[in-house]
């Protein structure tokens, strides 16, 4: 099963439309939009998200959505009076601030520090952040939501609906991520949609550039026995594609298991990963009931940073 002709021309075009970009040597990751809701899980999303930004050299927008009453599911009907939104939006502010001095009062290094600035609005997670990111903004940053029967109702569908509306890359950040420099995104595919999932590995590159990080392109092979014809297949795709994008540190694992969560749990585990990223596709309102991606299961449980990249 070696690279066919269509395979090649299309890591070759996305290499082509990644170099028109502007990628590459001449990347500049520029804003880092860090989503809070000031509780310890998202504080912690923050610290990690200015670390971040410093190793990207990217400044930081800090943003906080003001979630009224009646969008907590099951409120019923709310009178909101005006005062008290204002006195919201007073509260905020003043957090955000407090925010933005922590994050800079506890930077000693003399080392790249990111201008902060903070905005608020009223409305849900998704709407407020989305209506923020323009095409300055790289990265999105926030905390997955705490396990408890209360987080998952208040917190977990905005984490859910941040996944599905992304514009652009989301990093989600567990309470148990360590402030560490990131060496190594794995990269987590099936193969499936492969134009997609080059375009993906073509957005990873220019934040694993900057990083000077390792790439790992994962497959949960969920057979006994790897094919020869599957190995002989990725070391071919995977010349190809380093060859392309001008980026030499890209390596590739199979994981064997019948589960595809389970893998990337071992691997999360025990591959000496720093962030897991994945591609997450668009699905219709019935997907959505019916089945959860595999993105949003491990976004349930995760013990390191996943990266969320949007299909295009």
């Amino acid at each position: 099963m070696a690279v066919t002709k269509m395979t090649k021309r299309i890591i070759q075009m996305m290499g082509v439309i990644y170099s028109i970009a502007g990628s590459g040597d001449f990347y500049i990751m520029k804003n880092v939009l860090i989503a809070t809701d000031f509780s310890p899980q998202a504080s912690h999303a923050a610290e990690y998200g200015y670390s971040l930004a410093k190793q990207l050299r990217a400044n930081i927008l800090l943003c906080n959505a003001l979630i009224v009453p009646a969008e907590i599911p099951h409120a019923g009907l709310v009178i909101w009076p005006m005062e008290e939104e204002d006195d919201l939006q007073e509260d905020s502010t003043a957090e955000l601030q407090r925010l933005k001095a922590h994050l800079e009062l506890n930077d000693h290094t003399d080392k790249f520090r990111p201008a902060i600035t903070y905005i608020n609005d009223v409305g849900t997670v998704p709407d407020v952040i989305n209506a923020q990111v323009t095409d300055k903004t790289n990265l999105i940053v926030m905390s997955t939501h705490c396990g408890n029967l209360l987080g998952t109702l208040l917190v977990g569908d905005h984490t859910k609906g941040m996944i599905d509306s992304t514009p652009q890359l989301l990093l989600l950040v567990p309470p148990a991520a360590q402030l560490k420099p990131v060496k190594k995104i794995a990269f987590a595919t099936d193969f499936k949609n492969l134009d997609e999932n080059v375009e993906a590995i073509y957005q990873l590159i220019p934040m694993a550039k900057m990083l000077n990080a390792e790439i790992l392109i994962t497959h949960v092979h969920h057979h006994n026995e790897q094919s020869p014809a599957l190995l002989e297949w990725l070391k071919e795709f995977l010349v190809e594609l380093s060859n392309c994008a001008g980026y030499a540190n890209i390596y590739y694992r199979i994981i064997e298991n019948t589960n595809t969560e389970e893998g990337l749990d071992w691997l999360c585990a025990h591959g000496d990963i720093d962030m897991l990223a994945m591609l997450h596709g668009k699905y219709d309102f019935i997907d959505r009931i019916l089945h959860s991606s595999h993105t949003q299961k491990m976004a349930d449980h995760i013990q390191i940073p996943l990266l969320v990249i949007p299909s295009k």
